[in-house]
């Protein structure tokens, strides 16, 4: 049976308190790392994101509509201004004017249709453009809030990290004063039961939070004062004083 000074042993529950510590920042750490707010926080900008690539697309394809159908309306206005200016300078065969006059009413008539598809693209776009600013207004807000989120977690992520960081190092400064084979029994023990030592009080085990029985209870109470001995239910060594029987 290992062995080790009864006050040795009392000084293990200092290292458990500290161990414990640890244990309970990594789960804090954890937790502010999978933040529950953050899955649908992400989703949402996300889908923003693709919402807003998708009006991206449209406005740049009635974009070009425009500039077409603005080229189209430009060209044949040119031509109905050169066929009018020829109409105008009266020069020409009478059979040729006829024609050229016919034309132009032809070519206005048209210009007229591409005026209005060209109000109808100017339209298309307009609305396009409002559900682009639209969306660009509501991912800003997504995201803004995903920021704030974000700036929250890794502030108070921090004040964790840096309170373990302390808390780690006053674990190391202290198990320095340990007996090695001491503090290798008891890391064994942490490592596989995830308390490496706890108080005997009462008769009840910190380390389970159970009522030993009256037999575990006779056995370790046969135990020399400097034998080590283990919770039977939670597998941690039990710190046993005078004063806590």
């Amino acid at each position: 049976m290992a062995k080790a000074a009864p006050a040795e042993q009392l000084r293990l529950l200092d290292i458990q308190v500290l161990d414990g510590k640890i244990r309970s920042l990594d789960v804090q750490a954890k937790a502010l790392r999978e933040d529950p707010r953050l899955p649908d926080l992400v989703a949402g900008v996300a889908v923003a994101q693709s919402d807003l690539v998708v009006l991206d697309t449209e406005v740049g394809d009635i974009g070009r509509r425009l500039a077409k159908s603005e080229d189209d309306v430009a060209q044949i206005t040119a031509r109905i201004i050169r066929n009018e200016t020829k109409l105008n300078s009266g020069t020409g065969l009478s059979k040729d004017l006829v024609a050229l006059q016919a034309d132009v009413a032809s070519m206005n008539k048209r210009r007229s249709e591409l005026e209005d598809a060209e109000l109808e693209v100017m339209e298309s776009l307009d609305d396009a453009t409002a559900r682009q600013t639209a969306q660009q207004g509501l991912l800003g807000q997504m995201q803004s809030v995903l920021d704030e989120v974000n700036a929250e977690i890794r502030e108070r992520l921090a004040g964790v990290v840096m309170e373990r960081d302390a808390t780690a190092a006053e674990r190391a400064e202290l198990a320095a004063t340990f007996d090695p084979a001491l503090l290798a029994l008891y890391e064994r023990t942490l490592t596989k039961y995830g308390v490496g030592a706890a108080r005997l009080f009462h008769g009840t085990s910190e380390g389970s939070g159970m009522q030993l029985s009256a037999g575990d209870l006779a056995d370790i109470r046969k135990a020399a004062d400097d034998d080590i001995v283990y919770c039977p239910d939670s597998g941690a060594i039990l710190v046993r004083s005078p004063e806590w029987s």
